[in-house]
């Protein structure tokens, strides 16, 4: 942020400022003393160090400034779009996750036949294919077309369903080839020729024995996944214009709105944290070994 051409104060006091109430200045009018005045107030005269340092003192007691654009809290700011981001992101999730595990079931058991190969097609395609040129084709060829799914915007649960198809494209391709070899490698396994000679039900031998076993790389995934998820929200956000924490910190970064953009990427960081602990809780609960280890 720092490193960008445009200078916080210059940004403040010209067309960026108008909308926030504050008086719209020519650049030409702006002088080097007045600059360095709003510098000053905005704390950009102390060395960087110690902007970073306040800065993290401030967070560690959940004190986010204020933009420095609108005047706002940004602990408000993000209050009012974070469950937008969130929604968008479990629901991408959800979406990945339901469709990418049956499919990379039914590869591995139709292993070498059409099936397979059309699965393992698609989800090279699915992960080669760029999310925000899927979110432009899902508008232009699904939501101007079909009445009921809103091309872009906010509000109802159908505005969900575009961005988050295009969001969990990446996630549905990468746990559907992982889901697949998973349970190639574990359907080799010895264990599971005993309980097939033992005369078990195909599905008990999949379900219980095969498919608990493969799921633990896979849930790896998904915790990392939901922290792309939380990332891949900036990009999604602003082709389908909705409101959001990654919609407001691309703007930040245009405006050089320092608070915002650190505390969403303090947010997203935290997110990825937790998602990964969760994942470590989880291993627990598919693997009795994890626990006694």
């Amino acid at each position: 942020m720092h490193l960008m051409p445009l200078d916080p104060a210059v940004a403040l006091m010209t067309s960026y400022g108008a909308g926030s109430g504050a008086d719209s200045v020519p650049t030409e009018l702006l002088t080097p003393e007045i600059l360095e005045q709003v510098r000053r107030d905005m704390g950009l005269d102390r060395p960087l160090y110690v902007q970073f340092g306040t800065w993290v003192f401030d967070a560690m007691r959940g004190r986010f400034g204020h933009s420095w654009q609108t005047r706002r809290p940004v602990s408000t700011l993000i209050a009012s779009n974070f469950r937008h981001t969130v929604q968008l992101a479990l629901f991408a999730l959800a979406i990945g996750t339901v469709l990418s595990i049956p499919l990379g079931i039914i590869a591995a058991i139709k292993h070498g036949g059409w099936i397979d190969t059309m699965v393992s097609s698609l989800a090279v395609v699915g992960i080669s294919m760029p999310g925000f040129w899927l979110g432009l084709m899902l508008m232009l060829y699904v939501g101007m077309r079909v009445p009921w799914i809103p091309p872009y915007g906010a509000g109802t649960f159908m505005h969900l369903v575009l961005p988050a198809l295009a969001l969990s494209r990446g996630t549905l391709a990468l746990i559907t080839r992982v889901t697949r070899s998973c349970m190639l490698e574990v359907m080799g396994n010895e264990y599971i020729t005993t309980a097939r000679s033992k005369g078990l039900n195909e599905r008990i031998v999949l379900g219980k024995h095969a498919l608990r076993n493969a799921l633990i790389p896979v849930v790896t995934l998904l915790g990392l996944n939901l922290g792309v998820m939380l990332g891949g929200t900036v990009i999604m956000e602003n082709v389908f214009a909705r409101p959001g924490l990654g919609r407001i910190a691309v703007e930040a970064v245009f405006q050089k709105d320092f608070p915002i953009v650190q505390a969403v990427v303090l947010l997203f960081a935290v997110g990825f944290v937790v998602a990964n602990l969760l994942v470590d809780i989880t291993y627990g609960i598919l693997d009795p070994r994890v626990r006694y280890n």
